[in-house]
């Protein structure tokens, strides 16, 4: 299983990773960007199972980077999980309408972000 982690906040990448460490997945699991335009590369040269993506970054956001990542034939089933402070109904509508498949409200709360990927998993229960 391979994630790749969108957020232009190192310290959301490594509490991300390490919510996935301690269900088991080591580093070479884990792809990671800090804006939406380096993540987009990533995507178009490595083989990603899951995305988590913050909204709010530089240089592409994240919901512009899930508008175009659905657009690639490659990823249109591919699991996405917004993880961001945009908790108005209104921005989670919006993201779902752009493909999002989950959503994530920061302030992260492990168990909470668990339940959220566990669900992508095969054979995994949260």
């Amino acid at each position: 299983m391979r994630f790749l982690i969108i957020d232009d906040a190192m310290v959301m990448r490594n509490i991300t990773k390490n919510v996935l460490r301690e269900h088991g997945f080591g580093d070479e699991c884990f792809l990671e960007a800090g804006d939406g335009q380096t993540a987009l590369t990533l995507a178009s040269t490595e083989v990603v199972d899951l995305f988590l993506v913050d909204w709010n970054m530089p240089k592409l956001d994240g919901l512009e980077f899930v508008k175009r990542v659905r657009a690639m034939e490659r990823y249109a089933q591919t699991p996405i999980i917004m993880v961001t402070s945009e908790a108005a109904k209104y921005n989670v509508m919006e993201a779902i309408e752009a493909g999002t498949t989950s959503y994530v409200i920061k302030p992260l709360k492990a168990k909470v972000l668990w339940e959220k990927i566990s669900k992508f998993i095969p054979g995994v229960v949260a």
